[in-house]
């Protein structure tokens, strides 16, 4: 039986960090009803700036908490992954806990019931990290974080020595590409191998581990967990035809012809370049090309691929447009979804977001676009780097007669609902941190 009291001038803080010394096995008491019951509270004076402590401190002992650090919560591959294992934190009655410097991906973590703090944990001057550090142990013992997910080498920086100091178990994830380019950034990257676990996101990233860092980690502590697909909102059947007009509209697209895509960052390693080149070489002037998330580039980026678009003939038949915030309707508006990333792709969320979708995606043979795409059943793989192979490649996909597309289009579906789903992603997380939970 636990006691708490509340004295004037007592803050919850001090009350909060006597619960932190309870095994997650004690604390796990409290689940059940007769148990909660039996905890008494001896309050003398409580003030109402110690009401939201104080239900964060009775939240904590009653069911796991689950913190996630990310840099910020803005579009992209890792912010998504965030937002879907705290839904399934959520999901499973636990508390899901973000904390980034914002973004606009904040308010939605705030919709289905996560907490969510703001601090600086995108900084990467040594400087700024102290106060940083004093700022998140605080919000760890308020929260009662039993578990911290790392997803960023930031925050492993700045988070694990206040996790290792409050008895924290911690979670890596790697996302990035991995292999370093210099001594510093050897060990810039390999703070994140300090967790107690590391999950990789495909195996292309383990092989990196292995050849890198094998003497600072040792591979049984690593688990692959590919990026799931949401196959619920990245289905074709759910994607209406007002939404498809709506984002053919706003990207301007021809209303005949094949439509060739690529969704991507706008940095030059996506292949922007280089499939210009092998369009280029296509004899189809009905066939245009989608730079999607290229215009968010900045102008002397936007202007060279304008430039190259010209000077290969291709003109009015690219266009280029910013991100959009409707990928299933965007990936319907596409006869083929490219990949043509000129390094390789720690995992490649496009690859299989387009493979749902029952599209045929064209990349080059490397990196996670290996792991993801069936060759010439869900896909094409192009030799990297070489213009002719990727010429081929979309050749061969855009010749696809419409039962050749369909067979495809059911293949890919049954391939990412069976290997590659958001569904097992939570699942393997969780488990993960069960398994913490349970040795701690």
């Amino acid at each position: 039986m636990f006691s708490f009291v509340f004295t004037p001038g007592c803050e919850m803080v001090a009350c909060h960090s006597c619960l932190l010394s309870l095994s997650h096995k004690d604390r796990k008491c409290a689940d059940d009803k007769d148990n909660v019951s039996g905890i008494s509270f001896a309050v003398f004076s409580l003030f109402p700036s110690h009401l939201f402590k104080f239900m964060s401190v009775i939240d904590s002992i009653t069911r796991p908490v689950i913190v996630q650090i990310v840099p910020e919560m803005h579009k992209g591959g890792v912010e998504r992954g965030t937002l879907e294992i705290a839904q399934a934190v959520i999901d499973k009655g636990w508390k899901a806990v973000v904390i980034s410097h914002g973004g606009i991906l904040t308010a939605q973590l705030k919709r289905m019931g996560a907490v969510s703090h703001e601090l600086p944990v995108h900084s990467k001057n040594p400087l700024s990290w102290p106060s940083t550090r004093a700022k998140l142990a605080q919000i760890l013992k308020q929260e009662g974080a039993d578990i911290v997910h790392l997803r960023s080498r930031v925050p492993a920086w700045i988070a694990l020595p206040v996790t290792k100091k409050l008895g924290i178990a911690t979670v890596s994830t790697i996302h990035s590409k991995f292999a370093p380019s210099s001594m510093f950034k050897h060990i810039y990257n390999r703070k994140m191998l300090g967790a107690d676990k590391v999950i990789v996101i495909s195996d292309y990233v383990k092989s990196i581990l292995e050849t890198h860092y094998a003497r600072h980690i040792s591979l049984d502590e690593v688990q692959v967990i590919h990026r799931g697909v949401d196959t619920e909102i990245f289905d074709p059947k759910a994607v209406n035809q007002r939404r498809i007009v709506a984002e053919a509209e706003r990207v301007g697209l021809p209303d005949d012809g094949q439509v060739v895509m690529l969704a991507g960052r706008p940095t030059s390693w996506k292949g922007y370049d280089i499939l210009i080149e092998a369009m280029a070489r296509l004899e189809n002037d009905r066939l245009c090309l989608l730079l999607l998330g290229a215009g968010d580039g900045e102008p002397k980026f936007v202007d060279r691929l304008h430039q190259l678009a010209l000077k290969t003939g291709l003109g009015g038949r690219v266009r280029i447009a910013g991100s959009s915030l409707d990928m299933p309707a965007a990936m319907m508006l596409a006869d083929v979804v490219a990949m043509p990333s000129v390094q390789p792709e720690p995992f490649g969320r496009v690859a299989v977001e387009a493979q749902a979708m029952g599209r045929p995606v064209v990349a080059f043979a490397h990196g996670g676009a290996i792991e993801s795409l069936l060759d010439q059943k869900t896909g094409w793989l192009a030799t990297p780097g070489d213009v002719a192979s990727l010429a081929d490649a979309l050749n061969s996909a855009l010749s696809l007669i419409p039962s050749e597309r369909a067979e495809l289009a059911k293949i890919a579906r049954q391939h990412m609902q069976k290997h590659f789903s958001k569904t097992q992603m939570c699942e393997k997380t969780l488990q993960i941190y069960q398994d913490l939970l349970d040795n701690a």
